[in-house]
């Protein structure tokens, strides 16, 4: 663990590969983001035309990005790559992600002040021939 949180360990530009246990991790969690795109595709195929059609197309966007980043990623780091195969590019990878859920947050927020002013919308709607 005192090497995880060394600079060396994370701006090495020659880090070598994943071996054992963190290449299992990685490639759990890219396979749980793939399948999390799958089901988010689904969804998004399904409630193409309700309220949280925007909240299913921006979860597929981003599991689907995020599975073929880190794919990248760990084909960079398998083959050694020099520049490419360094982990600050996993720490990118992991505060782009921060922020991208940070906006579909925003997203999921306003979905009851849309869902108040289809209601209104429709009330006044109900009066007009």
């Amino acid at each position: 663990m005192g090497n995880f949180l060394t600079l060396n360990f994370w701006f090495n530009l020659r880090p070598g590969a994943f071996i054992g246990f963190s290449l299992k991790i990685i490639l759990g969690f890219i396979f749980l983001f793939m399948i999390l795109a799958i089901i988010a595709g689904i969804g998004k195929k399904r409630w193409a035309k309700s309220l949280y059609a925007a909240v299913w197309r921006v979860l597929y966007y981003f599991f689907l990005t995020n599975a073929i980043i880190g794919l990248i990623l760990l084909f960079f780091n398998y083959e050694m790559v020099p520049f490419l195969s360094a982990r600050f590019w996993f720490l990118f990878w992991g505060a782009g992600m921060i922020v991208w859920l940070f906006f579909i947050y925003k997203i999921i927020i306003k979905i009851p002040h849309k869902k108040e002013q289809l209601e209104k919308e429709k009330e006044f709607k109900k009066y007009i021939p």
